[in-house]
């Protein structure tokens, strides 16, 4: 599989996005991706699999993971949990000083992890119970939250293989987010390519040396993983579905959700539909 890059919206009102991970309920495959925004996964119950190039990171309770801009990452899922995803866009810390240009951030244990579980579990909250003069408290938390992450994880010494890996992504960061907000239409490989003043040939090795992929297979991940989404959390037909996100028919939707998630669309809607009854 290659790596996609994810666009990040924040929360209305809020320089952040924090919302409740939506391989919840378990079956749940992420691909490897990047973005540009910091990211935060807190696991408040059950376990995940993070894997930051190659490498694994077990998640259980009570323990988060601390993700930098533009670093590679995948995750799995394969049972229900609770699990918090605080996204930062670096714009937030643009006033920060830099000599490099670049913030990056280490995850080791420090007596600081529960409070940094404490301030998101606050903060979602508060997000979800809206009460009186909710904003302030929750503006409170981040930036307490923001305060931690630079004066007790934040790397002092930066390498300049890891400068460099930051620009390689940022470059092909601007194609795939172009991809992302237009997975429905018709892209072909040379319509890309045109558009972005590059020929097709070049763009090819582009995604072959930086994603590690194809373009017809980056831009097929894209696709199902919008498809999951509308299909865990609507009761469109999978006919439907397959045709919303840029798949020729249900047969090709449904090959796809079988290779990436390891079950059949309607095992799937089976299981979401006998855990409500």
């Amino acid at each position: 599989m290659g790596f996609e890059h994810e666009l990040i919206i924040p929360n209305e009102g809020f320089p952040f996005k924090l919302f409740q991970f939506e391989g919840k309920d378990g079956h749940y495959v992420r691909e490897k991706h990047w973005h540009r925004s910091i990211e935060i996964f807190a696991v408040f119950e059950g376990t995940l699999a993070f894997f930051i190039n190659e490498e694994e990171y077990p998640l259980g309770s009570g323990e988060f993971i601390l993700l930098n801009s533009n670093e590679i990452h995948s995750i799995s899922s394969p049972e229900a949990n609770r699990t918090i995803v605080l996204q930062i866009p670096m714009n937030v810390l643009r006033n920060v000083e830099t000599g490099e240009g670049l913030i990056l951030f280490t995850h080791s244990p420090k007596r600081q992890d529960s409070k940094i579980m404490e301030l998101i579990g606050s903060m979602y909250q508060e997000l979800q119970e809206r009460g009186s003069e909710y904003e302030w408290k929750v503006q409170s938390d981040f930036f307490m939250l923001v305060y931690l992450l630079l004066t007790k994880y934040r790397k002092r010494e930066i390498l300049p293989e890891e400068i460099r890996h930051y620009r390689k992504l940022n470059r092909l960061s601007t194609i795939t987010g172009y991809i992302r907000e237009n997975y429905t239409k018709e892209l072909s490989l040379e319509m890309v390519a045109d558009r972005f003043g590059y020929s097709p040939s070049y763009l090819s090795r582009m995604f072959r040396k930086y994603a590690q992929t194809n373009y017809k297979t980056y831009l097929q991940n894209v696709r199902i993983e919008y498809g999951f989404q509308e299909f865990a959390n609507t009761d469109h037909t999978i006919g439907e579905i397959a045709l919303n996100n840029g798949f020729p028919n249900q047969k090709a939707f449904t090959r796809e959700f079988k290779k990436k998630y390891g079950i059949l669309p309607s095992e799937y809607r089976r299981g979401q539909k006998n855990a409500k009854d």
